[in-house]
């Protein structure tokens, strides 16, 4: 269980750095990005949803993977219940 919360954690921190490489590629036009990229920003990343505020980068890929890590636990915990 733990290898698998440490994959969902993983796939937090790649997702997050994903978008940085993105928003750092595409800097002007991703100030006026599409409504559609936007909302699957702040689905996808969380932490997005606090944009307002400058946050660093170490710190967007750490929460973003904490949250994972945090997502991850709860369906591994209900897919024990459920196999029992």
């Amino acid at each position: 269980m733990k290898y698998r919360i440490a994959m969902w954690a993983t796939a937090g921190f790649l997702v997050a750095g994903y978008w940085a490489v993105y928003a750092f590629a595409t800097m002007p036009t991703m100030l006026f990005a599409k409504p559609e990229i936007m909302i699957l920003v702040r689905l996808t990343c969380p932490i997005a949803l606090l944009s307002r505020y400058p946050i660093s980068l170490s710190w967007v890929l750490l929460a973003n993977a904490a949250t994972y890590a945090l997502v991850g636990l709860i369906v591994e915990m209900s897919r024990r219940r459920v196999a029992l």
